[in-house]
């Protein structure tokens, strides 16, 4: 007689004894996982015509995940990259159960044989030095508000922080004096330190005042935490007017993450160590900050101009007037 296990003890294992105990990932992570889920499960209810609380590993085949993955592209007009983050969700799962039950390990090699749709690599948008710029004199620091804009701009491409990055700095978080940094809490609850400009300290001093060190160092008009779509609106707002001054900021779709990846880009511009670069951004492989040098069109064109060949181009072909050379080419 063919067993059958249940799924929903499994699922609420896998996010929080796995995702949570485990492997400690993010909260944005942990909570991607969970929306993969809340859309799967009711997917796999309607099929099957099974409750929820009712529904059996077994009745989570590949076929199944195949139609909940054209579902996300057809019905809920997702994007190829947002189908492949479902999946790999669903994969992670197959492999968490077959791990602790490995009765299940050919059902995971029949799920986790779903493939990845290929996708076109996005560039990454970033910031030139000039709208970095622009984007920074929009503020009027003349008000409590555009002080606090200033502020937040100015330290997000100081520090290339990511948003919930900087929605959670604690005034306790940043080092004052000569040698100012400020402490990052990034992904996986992993630390690292920032050097601040002085320019940077000043601002943020001026910002925090007298503030407790528990308190948050942004905060709203109505002295909340500013949140993330807090810090998103702002930076929407700021660009939207530094745009009317330059043009090319209308032709991007610029985020937090812009002024990121402008801080990368700008650090490797300026000679920084790709390695040191890394660090500064809190990423675990040094791979994912390779792609900053890929992107860099300055640096491709420097690149270019260092080995352009000039005007003569019959220098490169003086090795067909060598007797000697084409005959020993010849007798090969």
């Amino acid at each position: 007689m063919k067993t059958t296990t249940l799924l929903g003890p499994w699922v609420r294992r896998f996010l929080l004894e796995h995702l949570v105990e485990e492997r400690n990932l993010a909260r944005n992570t942990q909570i991607s996982y969970r929306d993969t889920l809340v859309l799967l499960l009711p997917f796999l209810s309607r099929t099957k015509k099974t409750p929820v609380d009712r529904l059996t590993v077994e009745e989570l085949t590949s076929t199944v995940v195949r139609w909940f993955l054209d579902y996300l592209e057809k019905d809920r007009d997702c994007s190829v990259t947002t189908r492949n983050q479902r999946l790999g969700a669903i994969h992670s799962l197959a492999r968490f159960i077959a791990t602790h039950s490995p009765e299940h390990i050919s059902w995971c090699t029949e799920i986790r044989n779903v493939p990845f749709k290929k996708t076109a690599k996005p560039v990454i948008p970033y910031l030139e030095k000039l709208e970095v710029d622009a984007v920074l004199q929009v503020p009027d620091r003349k008000t409590e508000q555009g002080r606090r804009d200033y502020a937040l701009l100015l330290f997000l491409y100081n520090t290339g922080a990511r948003v919930d990055e900087a929605a959670r700095l604690a005034i306790g978080d940043v080092t004052w004096g000569r040698s100012a940094a400020v402490r990052l809490v990034g992904k996986g609850s992993k630390i690292r330190l920032c050097p601040l400009w002085p320019k940077t300290t000043e601002v943020l001093k001026q910002l925090v005042g007298v503030r407790a060190p528990q308190e948050r160092v942004f905060l709203n008009r109505l002295r909340q935490p500013l949140t993330r779509f807090g810090i998103y609106a702002l930076v929407r707002r700021a660009v939207t007017e530094a745009a009317r001054t330059i043009p090319s900021l209308k032709t991007k779709r610029v985020s937090p993450h812009c002024i990121r990846h402008a801080s990368a880009c700008h650090l490797l511009r300026a000679g920084v160590d790709i390695n040191t670069i890394r660090a500064w951004l809190g990423h675990v492989s040094l791979s994912t900050t390779n792609v900053y040098a890929e992107v860099d069109l300055e640096m491709k064109s420097k690149a270019l101009a260092r080995t352009d060949l000039g005007d003569d181009a019959s220098a490169t072909k003086r090795w067909r007037r060598d007797p000697s050379l084409i005959g020993f080419l010849k007798a090969i």
